[in-house]
């Protein structure tokens, strides 16, 4: 019997790609990039997607800070697409973590889910998100009702998949292992992070990425914990 759900925010709950893409869009014509060198806003936004998920494996696995990240990941871009170091505009990432987080995109149906979820269920957050975007997003996104708790991984010292957040997640619940889940996208931060931790663990797939054989709880659609609860 299930009594206390944790989800992931980023890519879970708020759309961190459509957020992004309105973001980038805004400032792609705010810097006029097109000035710089750059002749596609579409291929702006698809080589920092790529950029910035590979840097975020990477902190999910605490190889890299949070400092590495936040310079690297349009610096990186920048150059990738031909332009030079010294005309890289590096106040672009501070606009962006300023704007990005004020963003309200949600996935499809998620507030009616939360709502449904919190009558029956005491809900939290577990986020490797820097914490003051994830405090912002869950304030301008008026989702802190939903939720009991809201555990980031800056404050515990520690990233997702380790033991010690999804124990503390715990501690902070004061709940079980078998009367709690995991619910989000990443396979390594949040599936197997909460599977080698002993907690059940259902996995966020809206893009149909093939399933590890090893993980037996999927959805595609929030609206499908509708009917697994």
């Amino acid at each position: 019997m299930k009594k206390h759900i944790f989800f992931d925010l980023d890519h879970t709950i708020w759309d961190f790609d459509r957020n992004a893409e309105e973001t980038l869009k805004e400032l792609y014509h705010t810097y006029d990039l097109n000035k710089l060198g750059l002749t596609s806003c579409t291929e702006f936004i698809a080589t920092y997607t790529e950029n910035n998920h590979l840097l975020w494996a990477d902190y999910h696995l605490g190889k890299i800070t949070k400092d590495y990240l936040r310079a690297e990941r349009f610096s990186k871009t920048f150059i990738q697409l031909g332009i030079h170091p010294d005309a890289v505009p590096h106040q672009f990432e501070d606009d962006y973590v300023n704007i990005s987080p004020t963003k309200t995109n949600l996935f499809e149906a998620a507030e009616e889910v939360l709502a449904y979820l919190q009558q029956k269920y005491t809900l939290h957050i577990i986020s490797n998100g820097f914490k003051e975007t994830t405090l912002t997003k869950m304030n301008v996104s008026k989702l802190n009702p939903y939720f009991q708790n809201v555990i980031i991984s800056e404050d515990v010292g520690v990233n997702k998949p380790s033991p010690v957040i999804f124990q503390h997640a715990l501690d902070k619940a004061k709940a079980r292992k078998e009367e709690s889940i995991m619910i989000g996208d990443s396979l390594e931060a949040d599936i197997y992070g909460a599977l080698n931790f002993g907690m059940e663990a259902i996995f966020f797939n809206p893009h149909k990425k093939q399933k590890p054989q090893d993980v037996n709880l999927e959805i595609t659609h929030l609206k499908e914990l509708l009917i697994l609860f």
